[in-house]
């Protein structure tokens, strides 16, 4: 028992924490799920201050000492119940290698994605938004932090370095990814806002890296599964869906001149997805959501220039039961109607945070 006597007293602490939008449900047994580097643990720690320790165990099933000799479900389940533990946390679960997971008065699950535990809640933590990241930069002008954004993207580990973040996101992915994952998300980042589908991106691989077709087809469905990587469906254009990585500066970093308009096509993608909102994309025209509004990516375009394309693009608009349209760019605001149909521009900043209160 003298393993999980460190870990009864190894309790994880952060040095530094910024509190995030997520709560932990009541209940009393929680699966907190997502994807790797959204700040699960982080999460987690702060949590844990507040617990009674004499009666708390946590395990992270990532801990070297585990390499070699791993836990076992039985050998957990005495522990706990010769010691009195009434809370259990299996962090990084994925690693454990249980047959089953261990009775407790209350239980928090950590993992990458979502386990289908019976009778446990299910809560999902997504990478910052930007509001969250605000919290983060504390007092910094919207400007400058509009800039780091864009910059260091969504990764709370990002929102602490002083400057690009290149070093950071380099030891991020050789930290949470293997050599043959590292390789695959470089071929996605290349393909970010692209449509196409998983044939095409298996074609696109093999030119560039040795891969197996059946690994590749496993891969990305669990990248789908743990949400690094989205396929969206197009309304409009038939033939492959929209394909998005989970953070735009990571994406950014892989590839080699990505232009500005697909990071910010990202970062409204990536809006849209944490604010759970239902949504589909009109070809190369934006997203539309399930309650007809359609939301256009267009950073620097002038009121006149998206004047002039909405009226050429009017049919489509009634085509497909458009009632509103959000134009979403850096800095402009304007509105202005068409018959029915109301066209309002925001900037990223406050269109973000409207987004969410809105939903």
């Amino acid at each position: 028992m003298k393993r999980l006597d460190y870990f009864q007293n190894a309790i994880p602490e952060n040095s530094t924490y910024t509190d995030r939008k997520l709560q932990f449900p009541d209940e009393n047994h929680i699966n907190l799920y997502g994807v790797r580097g959204a700040g699960k643990s982080a999460l987690v720690a702060d949590y844990l201050q507040d617990m009674d320790e004499e009666t708390l165990l946590y395990i992270d099933c990532e801990d070297p000492n585990l390499t070699f000799s791993p836990l076992s479900t039985a050998e957990i389940q005495i522990y706990i119940e010769e010691s009195g533990i009434e809370l259990l946390v299996l962090d990084h679960y994925d690693a454990c290698h249980l047959d089953a997971v261990p009775q407790a008065e209350r239980i928090i699950v950590v993992s990458r994605t979502d386990l289908g535990l019976e009778g446990f809640s299910a809560v999902e933590l997504f990478p910052l938004d930007y509001e969250e990241f605000l919290a983060f930069e504390r007092g910094s002008s919207q400007s400058s932090s509009f800039n780091r954004f864009l910059k260091l993207g969504t990764l709370p580990l990002m929102s602490r370095t002083p400057h690009q973040g290149a070093a950071e996101l380099k030891s991020f992915l050789q930290s949470r990814f293997d050599r043959q994952e590292i390789a695959l998300l470089t071929v996605l980042a290349t393909y970010q806002t692209h449509h196409l589908t998983v044939h095409q991106l298996y074609s696109a691989a093999k030119e560039r890296f040795k891969v197996s077709k059946d690994w590749l087809y496993r891969t990305v469905k669990a990248f789908q599964k743990e949400g690094i990587l989205y396929f969206i469906d197009d309304l409009y254009q038939k033939g492959g869906k929209k394909l998005i990585l989970f953070d735009f500066a990571l994406s950014k970093y892989l590839t080699i001149g990505q232009p500005f308009i697909t990071q910010f096509d990202t970062m409204i993608a990536l809006a849209l997805i944490k604010h759970h909102r239902d949504f589909k994309t009109l070809g190369i025209h934006g997203y539309i959501t399930e309650h007809g509004e359609l939301i256009i990516p267009a950073p620097f375009e002038s009121e006149e220039s998206i004047w002039k394309k909405s009226h050429n693009k009017f049919s489509l608009y009634k085509k497909y039961g458009v009632n509103k349209v959000t134009i979403v760019t850096v800095a402009n605001s304007y509105r202005y109607k068409i018959e029915k149909i109301t066209f309002e521009a925001l900037p990223f900043y406050e269109w973000s945070i409207l987004n969410e209160e809105e939903y």
